[in-house]
Parts: structure tokens; sequence; C-alpha cells
């Protein structure tokens, strides 16, 4: 470099000059004091003869060729009684090129090694620009504009930990003139910097690249503030949320109580205290781990700690330290569980920190070496300054925590559909404004959404009875079977009439599951097989060795949690299990799709199938949007929907343990209703009692029959609409030509009447035929069709 103005960008052109510092001394040689004024005269002689050192110098080399009148000249500032103690440089602002230094400076440097490269910390390149530009304003228009921040340098010490160094810059010796190329900055020039501190080009426009000359030089005092940055970093770091989630947390977190405690070989960890169950438990998150717990999710805070430590962490709640874990192993005798478990992991010396606040224990910090002595009670009283930090974001993270799994819950467990999330919003917050004025007398408003349109259906497992008893005899059979032929071996050894009598009733049984299944029958028979089977086989499988295989192999078949054969039922429930998540989640996909068509409530239940109610309404949104274009096309949206999970359960039905067959019906309701929150039962419901036939129907209908026969209305491989009102079958009408014509529905309709229900009269229903297709084609298939093809 043979320019100190080469490879940087700057409104500056930098001269090092010590013209004003020797006219300072030019003032000093006529001090009354003759000791001052001697030296002052010293100093002026030395610069005499070097003009360079008044005009200034842009060569590094030159500043190497005067480097020792230059050290004369700055003596005083350079105290060589102070050097080894004081860290100060003389240098030019912005720039890394330093010309003078103390000792102490110079031994930092040299410890951290040949590779490190000196550079100012948290100096983007732009502000660097406009800083310079607001000292112009400052120094040479009077303006007052404080743009001072805090510079620092990383440098490592000896160990490779990380010391931070404040920078404060000492300008007394500076000098700063426009240069030709300086275009005269105006009020209203200064107006519109004001306001842009982010345009770069506005301020390089007003204060151009080297149209300002900067001649002198700066002392730079700089001090050892590690701990006081470390604690800063800490306290950043844990002010984020999104920051503890980055894997590079606790590598960052490890490096910053290096820092602190200007070790190198020390760990961090966390555990989390379980006040409830007095457990301590894993902090689960980016390289997250905890010394006390090992590789334990969770462990009995009595069998982590001592009963000493114990007291001291969660009932004094001060830390403990543990300066050479070898010598406590040998003096606890193995006693100390925490010693053992550090010891086990190849630990020497730890530290451990209570996490609390006024209401208690939290959790526990946990900083521990692989050397012996490095961490201990003295220096252990370096975390009084970080654990205020510790403390406040563990609480904040308990807040985050109890709120997510309130979220949870209420996704989970007690849902409230974020169409109508509003309405509980606005009720809240006038809760808040009612119990301020009024106290405890407020009471929660009502949840009520009028004039709006309900949408029912349902597919639903055919003859899911049936086919639960079905499987019940099976098992039941298979499990009296096996214990007969028991009873045949136990009666061959021993024939007593205790042994006949239940072999009778074991007969009675299995016959009664063929002819004469009641509702009790399934209670009975286990009821039967566990008091008197069980304590029958358990005493002849002690006694009689020869039974032992055939009475291991029955209860071997035997779940243990139900004690009876669960395998047909088990595919039973299996079967409805698998059925009611697929439909659900196939719903759920296309329900996404439909809020975004126009909002809508929506709800959900699994029983045997998936039943969905939706409402639609200007009441529900809010906005003043809602025509009835959006219920029709809602309608029309639910039927498809209705198709296309009939066509997704069929096409996968061999996937399932139980073939087992469904049917899909649709109610119709023209006239809009009310429902309102009910805060009992944590659910809507319709509101009124006009509107409550509408309940009545939803629960009754799809077990009415056609009217004058025995026939159900709804059928497998038959979408089933139910309505009362001629406009309505109407509607619907079109609905299915449009869906023949897309070959989602079959070419023949029925339109029937239905049976009267309790208090309900004149429901009709349109059915028609669904078509289904494969995976792989595009032909379709009537539901005859497809159970020939399966069958095939």
């Amino acid at each position: 470099m043979n320019d100190i103005n080469d490879h940087i960008e700057s409104p500056f052109r930098l001269k090092v000059s010590f013209n004003k510092i020797l006219k300072h001394y030019e003032s000093l040689s006529n001090h009354e004091d003759e000791f001052i004024a001697a030296k002052a005269r010293r100093v002026l002689k030395t610069a005499e003869g070097f003009p360079e050192l008044r005009a200034g110098m842009t060569d590094p080399k030159d500043l190497v060729t005067r480097e020792k009148e230059i050290s004369i000249i700055l003596q005083d500032s350079f105290s060589p009684i102070l050097t080894k103690n004081e860290i100060k440089t003389a240098s030019v602002p912005f720039h890394n090129l330093i010309f003078n230094a103390s000792e102490r400076f110079k031994s930092i440097i040299e410890t951290a090694g040949p590779d490190f490269e000196l550079e100012i910390k948290n100096m983007p390149e732009d502000d660097t620009y406009i800083i310079a530009c607001t000292i112009i304003l400052n120094f040479c228009y009077g303006y007052n504009l404080n743009f001072k921040r805090p510079f620092y340098y990383e440098i490592p010490d000896a160990n490779g930990i990380i010391r931070y160094y404040k920078i404060l810059y000492n300008a007394d010796f500076t000098e700063i003139v426009p240069n030709d190329n300086a275009p005269k900055i105006t009020q209203e020039d200064y107006d519109m910097l004001l306001d842009n501190f982010d345009n770069i080009d506005l301020w390089k426009e007003k204060f151009p690249p080297f149209s300002y000359t900067f001649k002198g030089f700066v002392i730079s005092n700089i001090f050892d503030v590690t701990d006081d940055q470390s604690i800063s970093n800490i306290k950043s770091s844990l002010i984020g949320s999104d920051k503890r989630n980055k894997e590079s947390f606790m590598k960052d977190f490890h490096g910053i109580f290096q820092s602190l405690l200007g070790l190198k070989d020390i760990r961090v960890g966390f555990s989390v205290y379980n006040k409830e169950d007095d457990h301590f438990e894993r902090v689960h998150g980016a390289g997250m781990s905890s010394f006390l717990l090992e590789e334990k999710e969770s462990k009995k805070c009595s069998d982590a700690l001592c009963t000493w430590s114990y007291k001291k962490l969660l009932k004094d709640k001060v830390y403990i330290s543990i300066s050479d874990v070898d010598r406590m192993l040998k003096k606890s005798k193995g006693k100390a569980p925490h010693i053992n478990t550090l010891h086990h992991q190849g630990i020497k010396s730890a530290i451990f920190a209570p996490i609390a606040n006024e209401k208690g224990l939290m959790g526990i910090l946990e900083i521990v070496s692989s050397e012996p002595r490095v961490l201990n009670s003295i220096n252990a009283n370096k975390l009084v300054d970080v654990m205020p930090y510790i403390i406040s974001a563990v609480e904040r993270s308990k807040i985050e925590e109890e709120n997510l799994i309130e979220a949870i819950i209420q996704q989970e467990c007690t849902s409230i559909h974020p169409s109508v999330y509003w309405k509980f919003v606005d009720a809240a917050r006038q809760f808040l404004k009612d119990k301020h004025y009024h106290g405890n007398e407020a009471s929660f408003g009502k949840i009520v959404f009028d004039n709006i349109y309900p949408l029912f259906g349902q597919i639903d497992v055919k003859g899911s009875s049936d086919a639960r008893n079905e499987a019940t005899k099976k098992d039941l059979a298979l499990q009296l079977n096996l214990v007969s032929k028991i009873m045949d071996a136990i009666l061959e050894t021993e024939n007593l009439p205790i042994y006949e009598q239940i072999q009778f009733q074991i007969n009675a049984f299995i016959k009664e599951l063929t002819s004469d299944f009641k509702v009790d029958s399934e209670h009975n028979v286990t009821a039967f097989l566990k008091d008197e089977i069980e304590s029958i086989f358990k005493f002849q499988y002690n006694k009689n060795a020869d039974l032992r295989p055939l009475i291991d192999d029955y209860f071997s078949k035997v779940d243990d949690d139900l004690n009876v054969i669960y395998f047909y039922r088990k595919n039973y429930d299996d079967t409805i299990m698998l059925i009611n998540k697929n439909m659900a989640s196939l719903l759920d996909r296309k329900q996404e799709e439909a809020q975004e068509m126009y909002p809508h409530y929506f709800e959900r239940y699994k029983t045997d199938g998936v039943e969905h109610n939706m409402y639609i309404g200007e009441s529900i949104t809010k906005a003043v949007s809602f025509n009835e274009v959006y219920l029709y096309n809602l309608r029309l949206w639910q039927l498809q929907v209705m198709c296309e999970m009939e066509n997704e359960y069929y096409q996968n039905q061999h996937e399932y343990p139980l073939a087992l067959d469904v049917t899909s019906m649709i109610l119709v309701f023209n006239q809009p209703l009310s429902i309102r929150f009910r805060m009992d039962e944590k659910q809507f419901d319709v509101d009124g009692t006009y509107n409550a036939r509408y309940e009545v129907v939803k629960k009754r209908v799809d077990k009415a029959f056609i009217k004058g026969t025995e026939e159900r209305i709804t059928q497998n491989g038959k979408m089933t609409i139910v309505y009362s009102q001629k406009e309505d079958e109407i509607e619907y009408l079109q609905y299915v030509n449009f869906l023949q014509s897309k070959n989602v529905l079959d070419e023949d309709i029925e339109i029937v009447e239905l049976e009267n229900l309790q208090g309900v009269t004149g429901l009709k229903a349109i059915r028609v035929n669904i078509l289904y297709h494969k995976k792989e084609d595009k032909s379709f298939y009537t539901y005859d069709d497809l159970i020939k093809e399966v069958n095939a």
C-alpha cells in the first residue's frame, strides 16, 4: 500500500499530520513552568526539518521513516510509565492503520497470533461513509448530529477465548477542510439528509469521495469490557425466542460463557424443574443438553441430588460448586447422585446455579469443565450479573410454553374455528372492559350467529353395529373353544363334577353366540372367563405340568389389558379408526380450499364414520359481503367432495383389515337459522325451538326407511340428498346433472319419499349412483361394477 487512501471509499482524503499537536506545544513553550516549557521546546525542535510532520503524510513508509520523531511528539500522550497498563493507539479514523501503540496493545495483538487481523466490529461499510459525513456536518457546518455508537475489537487471548475491547476516540488533534470538489451543504440539503439515512447515493452526492481533507490523527483509548459485553451478549441471545431455536444458539452460548469466565474448556447445560412431580426434565432444543440428567429425559430431584445439594438448590435457591469431582467422589463414597453422574461423564469441575424467581425454582443452569478446579465457588460469583437475564428468559419461555399448550389444547380438544374466532376475541375484550368497571359482576357475553345457512353431511360405515357384533362373537367363540379344549384335558386327568358343570356352561355360551346373542352376552362371557376360568387355569398350571403348554398357548392369545382374545374386534376397531382418519384428513384438506372461496364455519366429528356441519352467512364473515351464490357454491362443493370421499375409500378399501361398506348422505335445510355457543358444553348448537327441528332430523334421518318399505334411505354406492322443499329438489337436480356431465354421478336418479320421523313429516330424497374410478385409469364404474371388479 503506497497511500493510506488506497482501496477505501470515504468523503475524507486522509493525511496523518501532527500540525495541531505541534501548535499545542508552541503554546506550551512559553509556559510558566520551565520544565513543561523546556519539554515543549524539545518536541518542537524534534519536528524541525521535517515539514511532512505538519503538512501530512499519506504513504505508510513515511510513517515508518519518521517513527522516532513521532514517538517523541506523542510521548506525553503515550506515557512510558503507563505503557504496559494502558491500551492505547494512534491512528486515523475508520482505518486499520496504527502508527503508534502502547506496549500492552502490542502484547495483546502479538498474543492473538500472526494470522489475526485487527478489525473494528459493528461497523457496516455504508455506515462508515455516512458517519464520516455526519462528522463533516458537525465539524464544518456547526450542526449537532449525534451518531455516536460503541465500537469494539474482538481479540482472542492466549487460550483462544474472545475478549472484547471498547474503543473511545480522542479527536483533539484533527482538522477537516473542504476540497475544491466539495459541494456546499445548504439547510435544504441538511433537512433532506435527516430523512434519508439509508440512501447512500444521496450522501455520496452531497459528500463526494475525497471531497474533504482529514488532517491529523486520533488517539484510541481502549478498554477491556469482556465481562460487560458477555453479559450484554447473554441478554441479547436470550431476548428473541427465534434465536433460541437456532442450531448455533448453544454454540454461541458456550462461547459467551467462556469469555465471561475466561475459560476455554467449559460447556453449558440446562434442566427444567417440574414442581408438580418434583422432577428435573430435559430442555428440548437445538444443541441443548443436561449434565444432571445425562441421557435421561427426566429424573426425580431426590435421585439427582444429595440431601445437602437438594436443600441448597431447591430450598435455599443458591448455587453449588464442585471444584474437584474426583475428590468429592471419594469423600462422598459414591453416595452423592450428582457427583456420580458428573464423574460418569468425565466432568472434573462444575457449577449448578438455580434459575428461580419469587414464585420458586424454574430450572438449573449447569456449567461444567473437564478440568479440575477451574470452576469453583470464587468464579461462580460472576454469575450474579447474568442470572437476572437467564431468569427473565426462562420466565418468558414458560409463558410461551403455557400459551402453546393452551393453543394445542384448544386446537385438539376445544377447537374454535378460525371463521368465528373474531367473535370470541370481541367478547373477551368486552369481558375485560366490563371486569375493569364492574369487577366480579362481569359476565362473558353470548356468542350467537343469526341468519346463517346450515349444511350437513356424513359418510357412515354401513351396518357398523352388526359388523362389531360379528367380530365380538368370533373372538368369544374362539376363546371359548380354546377353553373347552383345555377343560377336556383337565377332565381326563381329574374328572370332578364341578369341571363338568364348567364345561356345560362353556357349551351353553357357545350355543348362545350362534343362536341368541344378546346385549349382555359379551359381558356375561367375559366375566365368566375372568372370574371362573382364569383361576382354574392358574391352579391347574401349578398342579399339572402336562397342561402347561396348553395353558401357556391360551394366555399368549389373550390380550393383557382386556383379558380377552382381541383379534376380530381389533380388526374392526382398526378399520373404523383408519376410515375415520383417512376420510377426515381428506375432508380437512378440501376444507382449506373451500375456506378460500368464502369463509364459513366448519366442524367435523368421528363416529362410525365422519359427520360434518357447515354454517355460512354474513354474521359469520363480519364483513358485508355475503351473497346466496356463495351458499349455492358451498352446496355444490359439498356434493363433489362427498363423492370424492367415496372414491377415496373404495380405491383403498383393500388396505383396510376388514372390507366394510360406507354410505353417504347430505341433509338440505333451506331456511336460515341461529347458532349459539353453549359455554357448558363448549360447542355450537342451533338456537330456538323451531330451529331444533333441524337437529332432530340430523340425528334420525340416516336410519329412516323409504315410505311403505323396509329399505333404508342410505345405501352403499348411492349419494342420498334429503330435503323438504320443492325448490331444494330443483336446485340439487341441477347439481346432479352437472356432476353427471363430469362422470362423477351415474345417469339414474330416484326421487323417494321418507317415512315420517317423530315430529317431522314431508321429507324426500334424491338418490343417485356414484361413479367410481381407479387411480391408474380414467374408466368409471358403478358400485356393482366396482364390487364385481374387486371380487374378480
